[in-house]
């Protein structure tokens, strides 16, 4: 994956940019509900912990960790949050998505799933991946189900995993999305996110 490189990944509904400090203003009303924050290994609901969340966003890229995208809602034209790709593995095929987050208006809007759709598109069609990882809190319900939903495998917990929030051990369940399960994917979950803009 190129790093230098300014991807935004477009359809009707979502389109994709990467994060930049600039987008602090914007994202600030968006990412100013706790409850967003639950579950999350670190918080960004006030003015510290959002630019922290940035910053740390942007030194991941920075040393080719981590690809952080702004995520516009292209109903209002307004920021809704961010996602990005991390452990990347060019040489296993492999990426994950996550640190995805949407300000509460958002949710259950299908914006989730098409920013999912192009993340995936781009990871299979153009980065040439065999398997693309999402992994959640344990305990963080609603995630477990937004990723059912979009038809990923939910292929095991692992225990005690990693510090999150206050020194906290979680239990995280890790989900895939592989090769194989693309094209009928695509065609069933995704149907009507599908079209061809990059």
């Amino acid at each position: 994956m190129n790093f230098s490189q300014n991807i935004i990944l477009e359809n009707e509904r979502a389109q994709l940019r990467p994060l930049t400090t600039a987008d602090y203003e914007a994202l600030l009303p968006v990412a100013a509900d706790p409850a967003l924050w639950a579950y999350t290994l670190t918080r960004a609901d006030d003015t510290i912990g959002l630019a922290a969340y940035i910053a740390q966003a942007l030194d991941g890229r920075e040393q080719g960790q981590r690809y952080p995208f702004l995520i516009i809602d292209k109903q209002t034209g307004l920021a809704a949050g961010s996602t990005s790709f991390y452990n990347i593995s060019a040489e296993e095929a492999r990426v994950s998505i996550g640190y995805t987050w949407l300000g509460t208006e958002f949710q259950r809007t299908g914006l989730n799933r098409a920013c999912k759709y192009l993340l995936l598109r781009y990871a299979f069609e153009e980065l040439g991946c065999e398997r693309v990882e999402l992994e959640t809190d344990a305990r963080n319900t609603k995630s477990r189900e937004a990723m059912r939903r979009l038809g990923a495998t939910e292929e095991g917990t692992l225990r005690s995993h990693r510090y999150t929030q206050g020194g906290i051990r979680r239990d995280t369940v890790i989900f895939s999305v592989i090769r194989a399960d693309w094209n009928e994917l695509r065609a069933r979950v995704f149907r009507q996110t599908d079209d061809d803009r990059i």
